[in-house]
């Protein structure tokens, strides 16, 4: 190996030490309580040593989300093999929510922790669910387009389905429903699939 090619895997393997740290931290203490020099004393190097890596903490919450929409994402592909929109759908719904109770903390770091989204100039720069968010939007459209679904505006449908799927596992993701038992909480979630996709569809 040159030593080009070992400067660029030390300079990978510092940028992964820096966000498996941060990771903890914000999972730990909360996004709002962690500095640069907190992660720093973490990964025992000088606060000097993060800044070359990330401008700041929010940019490292960024790259740690596009890791976890990029999972998400890659989950998603077995759709395109799905023909009928309808199943389409339901199986879409089911790899989020697996998605979600499989990677807790990442979900959290996606979607429920409280954190100001600096790194971008507009919410127009908030690229990182994007893909994963058109992958439902379109199949929403096609079930729209093919009669399945019961609805007139694809932005309105797809945005209501999301947020009830969005709700369904946060509950389950900070403990809000103790009167399920963690071992139900999968047939639960088939249960609302079930149920949400009977009372959408039309076919």
């Amino acid at each position: 190996m040159g030593s080009a090619e070992r400067k660029e895997r030390e300079k990978h393997e510092m940028r992964e030490m820096i966000l498996a740290a941060a990771k903890k931290l914000f999972i730990k203490e909360g996004f709002e309580h962690v500095t640069i020099r907190r992660i720093a004393e973490e990964i025992e190097y000088s606060p000097a040593t993060v800044y070359l890596y990330f401008a700041d903490k929010d940019t490292i919450l960024c790259a740690l989300q596009e890791l976890g929409f990029r999972d998400l994402f890659k989950r998603q592909q077995v759709l395109s093999a799905i023909k009928n929109p309808a199943e389409k759908l339901r199986a879409c719904g089911k790899i989020y929510m697996n998605f979600a109770m499989e990677n807790q903390e990442w979900y959290d770091l996606m979607f429920i922790m409280r954190a100001p989204m600096k790194a971008f100039e507009s919410p127009a720069d908030w690229n990182l669910g994007k893909d994963t968010y058109e992958v439902l939007q379109s199949i929403i459209i096609d079930c729209i387009d093919q009669g399945y679904l019961k609805a007139k505006d694809p932005q309105i449908a797809c945005f209501s389905l999301w947020s009830l799927m969005h709700g369904v596992v946060s509950i389950f993701i900070r403990d809000r429903a103790p009167m399920i038992p963690k071992e139900h909480q999968e047939q639960v979630i088939n249960g609302i699939l079930d149920f949400t996709m009977s009372e959408l569809l039309d076919k």
